[in-house]
C-alpha cells in the first residue's frame, strides 16, 4: 500500500507543495498493534511509480518490499525541480561551482534539508503512522546526490539515523570535503552503511575509482559497519539501482 500526501516545503525559492509517498508494508492494516522501522528516501518521485519517475523508470521499491514481505515503512519526498540547480543545492553539503554541463554555482543546503526532514517530516510521519520512532529503527537512503545526502544524514545526524543506503553517491562534487566530513564525524559503532557504485560509472570520470576508495577507507576508519559493492555492469540509473535492492535492503534490515 502506497499513500500519497502533499506537504508544504519551505525551500529557499519559497513555500512550495511537494508530494510525499508513504509505503506501508503488507499486513499493516491486519496487525494494528505492530510498529515498523522507517526508511526515509530522497527523490521520492523516482522511488515507486514509473509514471512519476523523472526518466520514466522508477526503482520499484514497493514491488520489491511486497514480494519479500519486508516489514518496513518507506517515506519518499519529491525533490526540488527548479531549473536553477534547486535539487543539487538542497542535496549538497558543499558549495560547488563546476560550470559546464553541471551548471552552477549552487549553495550548500544539505543541513537545511536535513533539519526539515528531522523536525518536520519525521514528526509528521510518526504522528500518523505506526512507526518505531527511535534511532535504531530510523534509516535514510538515496542515489546520486541523494546517496551523498544519505551519507551526510547518517554521519552528521547519527543521533537520529542509525543506518543508511547510499547508491552511487556523488563523490566528485568535492571528494576532499567529503572525506574531511567523514573524518570529523563521530558515528556510533552500531552505525550501518550500505554503499555501492556501478562499474560503468567509473568510466564517467577518471578519478571516480580513487574517490570511491578514499570514501570507503575513511568510513572504515570511523568504525562503522560498512558494506560496499561494486556493481557489475551497473550504471547511473534507476533501473540499475532497482537491481541492487536485494543487497541494500537486507543490509539495513539485518538484525531488526
Amino acid at each position: 500500500m502506497i499513500k500519497k500526501r502533499t506537504l508544504t516545503y519551505p525551500c529557499y525559492t519559497g513555500q512550495e507543495k511537494r508530494r510525499v509517498y508513504i509505503y506501508l508494508p503488507r499486513g499493516y492494516d491486519s496487525q494494528p498493534s505492530r510498529r515498523y522501522p522507517v526508511l526515509y528516501m530522497f527523490d521520492g518521485q523516482n522511488v515507486f511509480f514509473d509514471d512519476n519517475a523523472t526518466y520514466g523508470k522508477s526503482w520499484g521499491v514497493g514491488r520489491y518490499l511486497n514480494y519479500t514481505k519486508t516489514p518496513l515503512i518507506v517515506v519518499a519526498l519529491e525533490c526540488n525541480t527548479h531549473a536553477d540547480n534547486g535539487r543539487l543545492s538542497e542535496y549538497s553539503p558543499f558549495y560547488y561551482n563546476p560550470g559546464g554541463e553541471w551548471g552552477g554555482p549552487y549553495e550548500a543546503r544539505a543541513e537545511e534539508t536535513m533539519q526539515w526532514y528531522i523536525h518536520s517530516l519525521k514528526p509528521y510521519i510518526d504522528k500518523r503512522f505506526r512507526t518505531l520512532t527511535d534511532r535504531e529503527h530510523t534509516f535514510i537512503g538515496g542515489s546520486s546526490m541523494g546517496g551523498l545526502m544519505s551519507l551526510y544524514g547518517v554521519l552528521c545526524h547519527n543521533e537520529v539515523f542509525s543506518r543508511a543506503a547510499s547508491f552511487s553517491p556523488t563523490m566528485d562534487v568535492d571528494a576532499d570535503a567529503l572525506v574531511a566530513l567523514i573524518e570529523a564525524s563521530s558515528p556510533a559503532p552500531d552505525t550501518v552503511i550500505y554503499m555501492d557504485y556501478g562499474m560503468k560509472e567509473f568510466d564517467y570520470e577518471p578519478w571516480s575509482p580513487a574517490n570511491f576508495t578514499r570514501v570507503a577507507n575513511a568510513l572504515m576508519q570511523k568504525g562503522v559497519i560498512l558494506s560496499t559493492r561494486l556493481v557489475p555492469n551497473g550504471d547511473h540509473s534507476e533501473a540499475s539501482w532497482e537491481r541492487q535492492l536485494p543487497f541494500a535492503i537486507p543490509t539495513i534490515m539485518y538484525g531488526i
